[in-house]
């Protein structure tokens, strides 16, 4: 029996395939007013932080009390008392007394040897048995820290000066030692020498120079030249020549300090008829006698005159000091936010007040075709000074030159023209450049300082204009 087929499924009959393509409506664009108000704010926001981040900051100052001290630095030449002892014989020469000591009459200063017999046995016996003193060590210390503080190295001559100078003190303080020690075996030896003895008290020094006899009256700017200066220190053993100088005897504790002026100085110090001065390296404050004279070339120079410490300068001609001027206290303010500003000139006598206001003006002159009449003007004074007020000039509401004010209860009358200018700064505490006048007490390079608590002036913790170049008066200001 044949197999039958199983019956076949039905297929079922194929879709139609759908079109998925979405297609969208558009709205219409619905501008209602309120997105025009947003638009135009947002257009102004980013507009005005633009502007803001672009434009230049306008950079203040805030007023602060302080005061300037304005001491001032000089170089002087020292004048003294002095007279120069010169050698009666030739010979090797030997001291006894220390530099800038004091010696009585009579003291025994230098000893002259022809021979040369006791310069040699002091090199030959003192080196082992002869040593310099803790004293001796102090004082050489104390000169090297001296120079080291004023040293200039415009004027490295002073080096040598220097070291001559300390040459010659260690050997006076081994001879002056030397012969502590040895005088016996020098008497054993039989050594002779003249020994020479002050005629007159003083401080003893053995530095000479060619301004032992310099005068006030004599004085000319060519002294101050250091780089001509020759100063001749002899020293202990050095062979000497009759007639030469030997050393100089300081016969006064009376000195003087000249030292040139500038047109400024004078300005300053032309009135004044002390100063106290503070040496330089010296950790010294001195008060001294002040005048002013001209010099042999016309110049002007101060000199200050002294009646004490002259022992510390008995081995100087130069001294470097500073004058020491008193501390002037005020508003501290840049020099760079002070700037001019021109103003008329008018009479106290013709302020008033308008009517029932409190405001302060002039009564001005006005004239029409019905006639001549007076109206009020509300002025912002600025400042006063004398009979006079300072107030604005060239306004358009205000006065001009030419115009007439009328005085109070009379018919006297004064016609604007008058100016003079005031220093101020530009105050900005309201948001604009508003000019003060200021009142400069002190200065210095860098700042003045101004008269506080002024009727129409600045005040504590206001702020300024730093540079008062950058803005003008009246301008919008953005910190």
């Amino acid at each position: 029996m044949a197999k039958q087929k199983a019956p076949q499924p039905l297929k079922r009959a194929a879709r139609p395939k759908k079109n998925k393509k979405i297609i969208r409506y558009r709205r219409p664009l619905n501008i209602n007013v309120g997105m025009i108000i947003f638009a135009l704010i947002f257009v102004y926001m980013v507009f005005s932080v633009t502007a803001y981040f672009r434009r230049d900051k306008v950079q203040f100052y805030e007023v602060q009390e302080g005061g300037i001290v304005n001491n001032k630095n000089y170089t002087g030449i020292i004048l003294r008392q002095e007279e120069v002892k010169n050698a009666d014989r030739s010979g090797y020469v030997n001291y006894y007394v220390r530099e800038g000591k004091r010696a009585s009459n009579g003291t025994r200063v230098y000893s002259i040897d022809e021979t040369g017999n006791l310069t040699s046995f002091l090199a030959e016996n003192s080196e082992e048995k002869v040593t310099l003193t803790p004293e001796n060590l102090a004082e050489l210390k104390k000169q090297l820290t001296a120079f080291s503080l004023t040293y200039d190295t415009d004027q490295f001559r002073s080096v040598y000066d220097t070291k001559y100078a300390l040459e010659a003190e260690v050997m006076e303080y081994m001879n002056f030692n030397a012969l502590d020690n040895l005088g016996d075996q020098m008497d054993k030896a039989g050594i002779n020498f003249e020994q020479v003895k002050a005629d007159k008290a003083g401080i003893v020094s053995y530095g000479v120079d060619s301004y032992e006899g310099l005068q006030p009256a004599t004085v000319s700017e060519t002294v101050f030249d250091r780089s001509k200066y020759v100063k001749t220190i002899t020293k202990s053993g050095k062979l000497i020549e009759k007639g030469a100088p030997v050393y100089k005897v300081i016969t006064s504790d009376l000195w003087s300090v000249v030292f040139p002026m500038t047109e400024e100085d004078s300005k300053s110090y032309g009135d004044k008829t002390s100063l106290t001065v503070e040496f330089s390296g010296r950790n010294l404050r001195a008060a001294g006698s002040f005048s002013v004279f001209t010099g042999t070339d016309g110049k002007p120079f101060g000199k200050l005159d002294f009646d004490k410490y002259m022992v510390q300068f008995a081995s100087d001609r130069y001294v470097d000091f500073e004058i020491v001027s008193d501390r002037v206290d005020g508003l501290k303010i840049p020099v760079t936010a002070v700037t001019k500003k021109d103003f008329f000139l008018v009479p106290m006598d013709y302020v008033t007040q308008g009517g029932d206001s409190q405001s302060t003006g002039f009564n001005k002159e006005i004239y029409s075709q019905s006639g001549t009449s007076v109206v009020f003007v509300p002025t912002e004074i600025y400042y006063s000074e004398g009979d006079n007020y300072y107030i604005e000039m060239g306004e358009e509401d205000g006065f001009k030159a030419g115009d007439y004010i009328v005085k109070p209860n009379s018919t006297e009358r004064y016609q604007i023209g008058t100016s003079a200018s005031l220093q101020g700064v530009y105050n900005i505490n309201k948001g604009y450049a508003v000019f003060k006048q200021i009142d400069v007490l002190a200065s210095n390079d860098e700042y003045y300082t101004v008269k506080k608590n002024m009727t129409y002036g600045l005040a504590v913790y206001d702020h300024i204009v730093l540079n008062a170049e950058s803005v003008s008066e009246g301008e919008l200001i953005y910190k």
